[in-house]
């Protein structure tokens, strides 16, 4: 991970704003952020194969009927234990052996079934040029969302990625962005924006206090994110650098 450079700000160009007009979002839309928190999944990289695959072949191990794409997609984001809860209705003894089988196919295959977002690096290298500061959040564990930074050589542009160190330890995002914040020591939530691309990557950030701009490249749909009170939405990354005041 890189060193912590000092904070910096930059100007940014007009957004599409919405919701609620949350820390570091002024009134005409556009965002200042000197810090940028990242989700992993749906907003730095496409893991929806490797994500839904898992989860079917967890399923399945479990003796549990298929489900149906857009049922595998809500597996997407958020804590799998409550995924396999409340999309796949499995009591809490049989989650458990789900998540065990999910985690043997994810290792063995699922977890580089995956891609960096076209435009994305070049997005985080030109932020850093900016003088911004970055850290991943995320719902993934550790043991996997690591391997992936790395993988992809991402790890350079990030001061540190924070995430839950299993998959049902019961630490949600508004935690996960708690204890990055307070590891890059963070005293003005305002210089502070968060991007990710579901409901609770916005309700993670507004309960730390800070702006969320929603992915719409990711796995929500924008219905989701302006019902969760989004402070602005980007269509991809492009729109995204605009909002965040840098040109790529």
């Amino acid at each position: 991970m890189r060193k912590r450079p000092p904070p910096g700000r930059r100007g940014a160009q007009p957004g599409d704003a919405v919701g609620h007009r949350g820390p570091g979002v002024r009134q005409d839309g556009d965002v200042h952020p000197g810090v940028v928190l990242f989700d992993l999944d749906g907003t730095l990289t496409a893991s929806g194969p490797g994500i839904t695959r898992s989860a079917a072949s967890a399923l399945e191990a479990v003796g549990r009927p298929p489900l149906d794409a857009a049922a595998l997609q809500g597996f997407i984001g958020p804590p799998l234990f409550d995924s396999f809860r409340e999309i796949a209705g499995l009591d809490e003894s049989t989650a458990r052996a789900a998540l065990v089988a999910y985690r043997r196919y994810f290792v063995d295959r699922g977890m580089f079934e995956n891609a960096v977002y076209p435009g994305m690096t070049t997005l985080l290298q030109t932020l850093i040029k900016a003088g911004r500061r970055l850290a991943v959040t995320t719902a993934k564990p550790l043991p996997y969302a690591l391997p992936i930074i790395e993988h992809f050589a991402l790890s350079q542009y990030f001061e540190g990625v924070y995430g839950p160190t299993a998959d049902d330890d019961g630490i949600d995002k508004k935690a996960v962005v708690a204890h990055a914040l307070n590891a890059i020591a963070i005293d003005d939530c305002t210089n502070v924006v968060l991007v990710g691309d579901r409901s609770h990557d916005v309700v993670g950030a507004h309960e730390n206090g800070i702006a969320c701009i929603g992915a719409l490249w990711g796995y929500g749909s924008r219905d989701e994110l302006v019902a969760a009170g989004v402070d602005a939405l980007a269509a991809d990354v492009d729109e995204l650098a605009t909002l965040l005041g840098v040109h790529i």
